[in-house]
């Protein structure tokens, strides 16, 4: 799947943040695609002009190789699972939120004794799990697919009970001079990367605590009785 050259007449146009609404400025141009950077919450994003269609994202999904069984697999979710985990009642109800074809985080929760819901756009449609809320919401390796980023978490902090927690699972983004070569960008349904600071800023902009307990995971808590 090829990403969509930027129109002429928008390459320069400027471009408002998705995931806080600030006004972005222009970080990089690379491989016939521009970013910009928010100097607010210090995302980058591709622009929107750019993103890919909905039908192409999914034929890129369905290689994704995340079997449930799979050891290798749930070791790398268990860097969001382990800390989350730590902090959760016996018997907590959650939301994966973007679970994918293979909800593996959802099933080793599930087996810590914890009640798991579903939901994934393309893969768990079912807008059931959306009328409910939860003790918590994880959302892994998601967040970076995000077309509307705001309107996503805005969503996804309304699930969440008093005292509850969102966790959340992307590869974060350190470097402004490797952002060219930089393998979670080549990603064609990749449109958005955030840093500590932009979790930090989410959380502060909520009223709620953040959290990086390690590199790619960050957890939010909602106050209790807010």
């Amino acid at each position: 799947m090829t990403r969509r050259p930027f129109p002429d007449d928008s390459a320069a146009a400027a471009q408002a943040c998705p995931v806080c609404g600030a006004r972005a400025e222009p970080f990089l141009d690379v491989d016939a695609q521009r970013y910009f950077r928010c100097p607010s919450c210090a995302a980058r994003f591709l622009n929107p002009a750019q993103h890919p269609a909905r039908g192409d994202e999914y034929a890129h999904y369905l290689h994704h190789e995340n079997e449930v069984s799979d050891p290798g697999y749930r070791r790398f979710l268990s860097k969001l699972a382990d800390p989350l985990m730590a902090r959760l009642a016996v018997g907590s109800s959650g939301l994966d939120y973007g679970c994918g074809p293979g909800p593996a985080l959802a099933e080793m929760l599930r087996e810590a004794g914890h009640e798991m819901a579903l939901y994934d756009p393309f893969f768990a449609p079912d807008p059931a799990p959306l009328a409910a809320t939860y003790d918590f919401v994880t959302c892994t390796e998601a967040a970076e697919h995000f077309h509307h980023a705001g309107k996503e978490f805005a969503r996804l902090r309304a699930f969440v009970r008093p005292g509850g927690w969102l966790a959340v699972m992307t590869c974060f983004q350190t470097e402004d001079d490797r952002f060219a070569n930089w393998h979670y960008r080549k990603d064609p349904t990749h449109v958005v990367f955030y840093r500590e600071a932009t979790f930090r800023f989410l959380a502060e902009s909520w009223g709620w605590s953040s959290e990086v307990p390690c590199k790619d995971v960050a957890l939010m808590q909602r106050p209790g009785g807010a």
